[in-house]
């Protein structure tokens, strides 16, 4: 095996297993953390807008404006924005780990408006009826309103873990390895076209694997709703 890997794509098979170790570890823990820090994003965003139910334009506005600006940047230059807090987080701006910081940022805010826009599909109605039964806020949100909106919560995360999987590959350039990594370094680099192939196709299995994985969560979230 490792002498036809060597022949046919110039690289060991160890090597690629390691890659898709990295992969998945990047993006399964800047999926969680993401995911905790667009949660309370996107719940102040719904309360404080001004059809809320806390309506707040100023905090709305700024974290709005946050979000947007944050979202603007191309993830190759967050990297490098980003690198004295991962130095500061981690201890290192480079390697799997450090990827971690630049990698949760980029994904935060953009899971954020997918959640934001899963909780305004909650019918208003819902919302008036958990209030007249004299529902705290706290209650509304987390038996009405993140009840309600879960499957599509489902949907968006996986929207987000894909989205995950390309961003892993410009993480190359601060040493976080990973499949992308392997198809810049050797594949792309090296101008070794089968390695190409085969880390394309590879990569889209993985990313068909979790939007089928997501579409089932999702499904079974509708079904039991």
């Amino acid at each position: 095996m490792n002498e036809i890997f060597d022949t046919h794509f110039g690289i060991a098979p160890d090597r690629l297993v390691d890659a898709g170790a990295e992969t998945l570890y990047m993006v399964g823990w800047a999926l969680l953390l993401g995911t905790l820090l667009a949660i309370p994003i996107a719940v102040t965003l719904v309360l404080t807008r001004a059809d809320g139910i806390l309506p707040n334009r100023p905090v709305f506005a700024a974290l709005g404006a946050l979000v947007n600006v944050v979202r603007s940047l191309p993830f190759i230059i967050l990297m490098v924005v980003a690198m004295p807090l991962t130095k500061a987080l981690v201890g290192t701006r480079i390697g799997t780990t450090a990827a971690l910081v630049p990698l949760t940022l980029y994904i935060g805010p953009f899971i954020a408006r997918l959640f934001e826009a899963s909780l305004l599909e909650v019918p208003r109605g819902i919302v008036e009826a958990a209030q007249s039964m004299g529902a705290s806020t706290w209650q509304i949100v987390r038996h009405f309103l993140l009840p309600e909106a879960w499957p599509s919560i489902v949907l968006a995360v996986t929207t987000g873990a894909v989205t995950l999987v390309s961003a892993t590959a410009m993480a190359g350039y601060i040493g976080g390895g990973g499949i992308g990594d392997i198809a810049l370094t050797y594949g792309y680099q090296a101008f070794n076209a089968p390695l190409m192939a085969l880390t394309v196709v590879a990569l889209i299995v993985l990313v068909q694997s979790l939007q089928s994985l997501g579409n089932h969560l999702a499904r079974r979230a509708r079904n039991k709703a």
